[in-house]
């Protein structure tokens, strides 16, 4: 059955990375014609020129037919807001929500309410977040900055920025990889990026998203594996660890895993992602969450081609331990019912 919510796209990125600029060009395109974006302030966004106008006091209409609004409540009621006004007829009908956050913003937040939140639940679905990496800045930005890393940790897609300008990128790359090792990488010249490569990624068909999230589990053992045997303690220790099962799990003895992980280092968590090979089940179960909020596990179809079928997970925090994840989930496997 298809997902009738309204698809929300979050665009994360600290100060100066090309947020606005992206979202300009992405504006202008003839696919987001019919988006709703929200900005923390008007002003911000750079898009002035275009105002043409006003529906109400808190929303804008662009040339583009793109609705524009500032970010002055929280995301919930100005999601609510915008809902109860399409309904209304008071605004033109939209078909999916672009979130821009500040520069300085930790995005999980926002990334929690749009996965947890029971009345954002049933009328929007999270679909992407993405963030903006200035190639000129960035190496310095992700080590002064604990906001770029969490930016960069929790993306879906990393878009590097200002390329033009600093042409060679393999430094920063190695540098997000460690942070996210599955998140592609895209470079954006002046703003401009095909839609499609941030849009509808939640509703691609299912053997491109499992296509996808096995080349993330990959690059992120092939991380593990080449970190293996030193430590670092770069980005305040947050690293992407990678664990592996091999047994059928119990479920109710990985629930109470993933539990004891959110209620004991959830100040340190920033996101999960992975493959369950669940006892009884042939098919895999998607389970993701970001810092102490999980979505709700979805059984895909099949295992990647290819692969084994067994447990595999991205762990993704600052101090977190890589072995003492793997005992931990080994503990209570052991203590399930015989």
């Amino acid at each position: 059955m298809s997902d009738a919510r309204i698809p929300v796209t979050l665009i994360t990125g600290f100060l100066g990375s090309g947020k606005t600029t992206l979202l300009g060009k992405l504006l202008a395109r003839p696919e987001l014609a019919d988006t709703a974006v929200i900005v923390n302030e008007l002003g911000e966004v750079g898009l002035d020129h275009e105002l043409v106008e006003t529906v109400t006091d808190e929303v804008t209409v662009l040339t583009s037919g793109c609705l524009c609004c500032a970010l002055r409540q929280d995301l919930v009621a100005t999601l609510r807001d915008l809902l109860t006004k399409r309904q209304a007829g008071t605004i033109p009908p939209f078909a999916r929500v672009a979130v821009e956050t500040t520069g300085l913003a930790d995005p999980a937040p926002v990334l929690q309410t749009l996965v947890a939140d029971p009345l954002v639940g049933s009328f929007f679905a999270l679909d992407a977040c993405v963030a903006t990496v200035d190639a000129v800045a960035g190496l310095d930005t992700l080590a002064a900055h604990a906001e770029a890393v969490k930016q960069a940790a929790v993306a879906d897609r990393i878009l590097l920025t200002k390329t033009d300008m600093a042409p060679d990128t393999a430094a920063l790359e190695a540098e997000l990889a460690a942070l996210n090792p599955g998140a592609p990488r895209v470079r954006v010249l002046h703003g401009d990026l095909d839609p499609g490569v941030i849009l509808n990624q939640a509703r691609r068909p299912d053997a491109e998203r499992l296509a996808e999230l096995d080349r993330w589990l990959g690059a992120a053992e092939a991380q593990h594996d080449h970190h293996r045997d030193h430590h670092h303690d770069r980005h305040g220790g947050v690293e992407a660890h990678s664990l592996t099962w091999d047994e059928p799990v119990d479920w109710a003895a990985f629930s109470r895993w993933l539990t004891e992980l959110v209620e004991g280092r959830g100040d340190r968590l920033l996101r999960v992602k992975g493959l369950v090979r669940v006892a009884g089940e042939r098919r895999p179960l998607l389970v993701q969450g970001v810092q102490h909020v999980f979505h709700e596990p979805v059984w895909l179809a099949a295992w990647p081609r290819g692969r084994p079928a067994q447990t595999r997970l991205v762990v993704i925090g600052r101090g977190l331990n890589a072995q003492d994840l793997q005992a931990d989930l080994a503990k209570t496997q052991s203590q399930q019912p015989r």
